[in-house]
């Protein structure tokens, strides 16, 4: 069987053809989107949040990775980026918050106080917010430097455009 692709096709993915036609599949197309195309909902709740705030100054611009703007509904989020300490009187806001927002979500856990509950050992602090929600990843210190936040949110557009993309009309797998 003869193939009418140009050679460059047949053995990957993906080609570039002559100057303005790139040809991939619709499932590659759509996670190449998604992960530049994130809308952070930061549920700042300590020191931490100082951090987060640099992320917008001009030595680490985090519009690079398309995640400046911050959407402060989580009807318009699909990235919930927990920052800081969540107290266990925080966690059932936390879940209303996550159950808000549309599919695709993801969630990045920022700092030491939001992973593990930190050095906060005691009955009111949760320890790690994924005994309440899934999360996708997780940046270390205390506080996190943005170098790690940035690490992290490639991290994330890696696993986002590497895996299986919902298309339209598809239902969900139960699985």
């Amino acid at each position: 069987m003869t193939s009418h692709l140009p050679s460059g096709l047949q053995g990957g993915e993906e080609a570039l053809i002559s100057e303005g036609v790139l040809l991939t599949r619709l499932d590659t197309a759509v996670g190449w989107a998604r992960k530049f195309s994130l809308f952070p909902y930061p549920f700042a709740t300590a020191c931490c949040a100082m951090e987060y705030m640099s992320l917008s100054m001009s030595p680490y611009d985090i519009d690079r990775f398309g995640a400046l703007l911050p959407r402060f509904t989580p009807r318009q989020a699909d990235l919930l980026m927990v920052i800081g300490t969540v107290t266990c009187r925080q966690a059932p806001i936390l879940k209303r918050v996550y159950a808000q927002m549309a599919e695709p979500k993801w969630v990045m856990s920022f700092g030491a106080c939001a992973s593990t509950g930190g050095f906060y050992d005691n009955y009111t602090t949760l320890p790690g917010i994924d005994r309440i929600i899934p999360v996708d990843v997780y940046v270390p210190g205390c506080p996190p430097r943005p170098e790690s936040v940035l690490d992290a949110l490639m991290a994330l557009q890696r696993k986002i455009q590497h895996s299986k993309q919902k298309l339209f009309g598809e239902v969900a797998d139960p699985t």
